[in-house]
């Protein structure tokens, strides 16, 4: 399946994008809104990062019928100051994340993210990474899966997973995804098991993030993008679950607000501090209808916007 960029045009619009912008895509995938980017900055620079090296070999191909003003870097998004700085780039005009995992990686049985295909345990987006989910469900210990169970799929019967994945690993390996999911369903109530959704989403989705130290990469990559933002720079966040929407929300908030002022105590204009960031999506942006009827995966994607004032 064609990956389909959701929220694209609610994206690229909210980026603002100048024609000689600096921009950087975090997240390349297969090059929707990368595509959309630099057809829009003729003298700018458009830069692309994807841990994932068929991503970047595939889009490298897309993007060169455009134009030849971008450049494509092999890593995680994490890594975006330092790389950037290493290019004598130090400040930007936009950020665009699309998070999680894209249509490409989900649809390749071979490589082990969904709970559709029957398929060795891998989930890594970096494929060079030793680090991968056969490892995480092999030698991780029973009270660290419940950990990452509970924190990052919020899989209230993690503690009841985490002991059939100890009991039946001890048996044998779990070495692929359909094995992993007899055990997870192994663990689950009837009650749950009946209910609508696949029973294993949480629990794939929860060792996927300990993988690709999805959620603390997110984080520092918020922080040095906001850091290097030029005036009237935006950063556009789409996120698909609660864990990474509730991480950007949290931290526009915080570089939103500025201390409340005491009204009873005398102060100069000059000394009145105003917030550096304006967040331009009071309520995050859904899917429109449209969307939604042509794109499944669109329907749990919430867009975020902060603007440097």
């Amino acid at each position: 399946m064609e990956h389909q960029s959701v929220l694209l045009f609610e994206s690229i619009a909210n980026l603002n994008i100048k024609p000689d912008g600096i921009y950087v895509d975090g997240t390349l995938g297969r090059a929707g809104h990368s595509t959309e980017i630099l057809q829009r900055i003729k003298d700018g620079h458009l830069y692309c990062f994807d841990k994932d090296i068929t991503a970047i070999n595939e889009s490298k191909i897309k993007l060169a019928k455009i134009s030849d003003n971008f450049t494509l870097i092999n890593g995680d998004f994490s890594y975006l100051k330092e790389e950037l700085i290493k290019r004598d780039v130090k400040q930007i005009d936009g950020l665009l994340l699309d998070l999680g995992v894209s249509s490409p990686q989900f649809d390749d049985p071979q490589r082990g993210f969904s709970y559709r295909f029957d398929a060795l345990l891998d989930m890594r987006m970096d494929q060079t990474q030793s680090l991968n989910a056969y490892e995480v469900i092999n030698n991780y210990s029973e009270q660290q899966l419940k950990e990452i169970l509970y924190k990052y799929g919020e899989e209230s019967y993690a503690k009841n997973i985490a002991n059939k994945i100890v009991y039946n690993r001890e048996i044998k390996p779990i070495t692929t995804t359909f094995e992993l999911v007899d055990v997870i369903r192994s663990a689950l109530p009837n009650k749950v098991l009946r209910q609508k959704g696949h029973p294993a989403k949480k629990t794939f989705q929860a060792i996927r993030i300990e993988v690709n130290n999805e959620l603390k990469a997110l984080e520092k990559v918020l922080i040095d993008g906001l850091s290097m933002l030029g005036h009237d720079g935006r950063i556009c966040v789409i996120s698909f679950h609660s864990l990474e929407d509730r991480i950007v929300k949290h931290l526009f908030n915080q570089y939103v607000q500025v201390d409340k002022l005491n009204k009873k105590i005398p102060i100069l204009p000059k000394d009145i501090v105003e917030s550096e960031y304006e967040l331009l999506t009071k309520r995050p942006i859904g899917a429109t209808d449209e969307e939604l009827i042509d794109n499944n995966r669109s329907h749990s994607a919430k867009l975020r916007v902060i603007r440097k004032i």
